[in-house]
């Protein structure tokens, strides 16, 4: 049985755009256009996933998110902003959204975040190892990391990082996708006594953005001011965008 998307979006072409490349995919999709018939929607009934526009008449896409939330309904959600939302970004992410695409964007990153969500959302984390047969390495995509050794490889190459740089990316490689607070990180490499700012953390994920801009296609880490950041995994760019 293909997986059930809700769009909430009012602007007609991007819809219907929407609707076309997911549909393709094998997704069933339904959309809506206004802001109180998406809740409504979305409350009564199941989906796999909700695109989720923030500017919407009727109900703000942040209303319906948070709402949604507070009702226990925990469908995964993708934000849809503006290249300017960042401030609204961050509170939607802060109300439970599980991810957000700025537009304009293309279909490949479209199809890319869709399918990362959803596989999230089942128990998976992109593809990330170990299982129980092999709980000493994690393979993402082109990028393999070996705990136990402090060895990272990237598109086959070894990359060479200083300890603190290793467990930083190691903690972010254990939930890729997923947003990480600079409170989390530091909690977590540098401990719950640890002296030192958050300004820290931002230095160690300088450093090692550039040592994995060996395959910046393949693996790079974003970051979401006001929040923390998050390790992508596979995320093609494409020269095509939907708007």
């Amino acid at each position: 049985m293909p997986q059930r998307l809700l769009v909430i979006e009012d602007e007609p072409t991007l819809a219907r755009l929407l609707t076309y490349n997911l549909t393709q995919e094998g997704y069933e999709v339904e959309t809506e256009d206004h802001g109180t018939a998406g809740f409504e929607k979305a409350s009564r009934e199941f989906f796999d996933l909700i695109l989720l526009d923030l500017m919407l008449p009727g109900m703000n896409g942040l209303d319906i998110l948070n709402k949604l939330r507070t009702q226990g309904v925990t469908t995964p959600i993708i934000i849809l902003t503006a290249k300017n939302g960042e401030a609204e970004v961050v509170q939607g992410l802060k109300s439970g959204a599980d991810d957000y695409i700025t537009k304009p964007f293309g279909v490949s990153e479209l199809l890319a975040r869709v399918d990362a969500v959803l596989r999230r959302s089942m128990g998976g984390d992109e593809g990330v190892l170990p299982d129980q047969s092999d709980a000493s390495r994690i393979v993402l995509g082109e990028l393999e990391i070996y705990p136990e050794k402090y060895e990272v490889i990237l598109g086959g190459q070894s990359i060479n990082l200083r300890p603190k740089e290793f467990e930083v990316l190691l903690y972010l490689a254990r939930k890729p996708g997923v947003v990480l607070t600079r409170d989390d990180l530091m909690n977590a490499v540098w401990g719950f006594d640890y002296i030192g700012g958050q300004r820290t953390v931002d230095v160690h994920v300088s450093s090692l953005r550039k040592k994995l801009e060996l395959e910046p296609e393949s693996v790079h880490i974003d970051s979401i001011r006001g929040v923390g950041y998050k390790l992508v995994v596979n995320r093609k760019r494409s020269p095509q965008h939907l708007v």
